[in-house]
């Protein structure tokens, strides 16, 4: 029930105030999102906290429910593998996020397959998307695109010209005909939009 719960909560037309609405809920069934509510990235590449940058992912995300879980708990273990330097920095986030995920997901009851999936979503949302990647899964490369596109622009609007290019180059070798116009399309107008903000 609780699953289930959350299902219908990630795939709510209006993400993001479904979830606010839902917090408690939320944070009781993961109380792991706690600690990113208010921890602040200190870091250039960001303009928000860490749970504002979840949301703000969420926000940009298509509805289905494999891409919202991932972004959801993408960064959960930010506030545990930070190093304050001359900027705060986040070296082994991606891993510690797979790492705390996957004991978040056994709890959920989640199944092995699932959990696998999940967790390597999580744990490679930061790396580049290679041509082998795409010949050998493009399925998978596909939904780690995705991720990548709502994580990507859900960053500092003034930091986003390298991530724009990326995504815009990884569109050319992923997606064809339709898609591949409509994907351009939404990174094009959503970076355009968050820049004029």
């Amino acid at each position: 029930m609780e699953k289930e719960k959350l299902y219908n909560i990630l795939l709510s037309d209006n993400v993001v105030t479904t979830i606010n609405d839902n917090l408690d809920f939320i944070l009781t069934l993961i109380p792991e999102l706690k600690a990113l509510i208010g921890f602040e990235h200190n870091h250039p590449h960001h303009h928000l906290d860490v749970w504002n940058h979840t949301l703000l992912t969420l926000n940009l995300s298509p509805s289905n429910f494999e891409i919202r879980l991932v972004l959801l708990l993408h960064d959960i273990g930010k506030p545990n593998s930070y190093q304050d330097e001359e900027v705060r920095h986040f070296r082994e986030h991606t891993k510690i996020s797979s790492n705390m995920s996957f004991n978040i997901l056994k709890r959920l009851n989640f199944n092995e397959d699932e959990i696998f999936k999940l967790c390597y979503l999580i744990e490679q949302h930061d790396t580049l998307i290679t041509d082998e990647e795409i010949d050998n899964n493009k399925k998978l490369a596909t939904i780690k695109f995705k991720i990548q596109c709502c994580d990507a622009l859900a960053h500092n609007p003034t930091k986003l010209e390298k991530r724009i290019k990326y995504l815009l180059d990884i569109n050319e070798k992923i997606n064809t005909g339709k898609e591949k116009d409509k994907c351009k399309k939404l990174i094009s107008k959503i970076s355009k939009e968050i820049t004029e903000e």
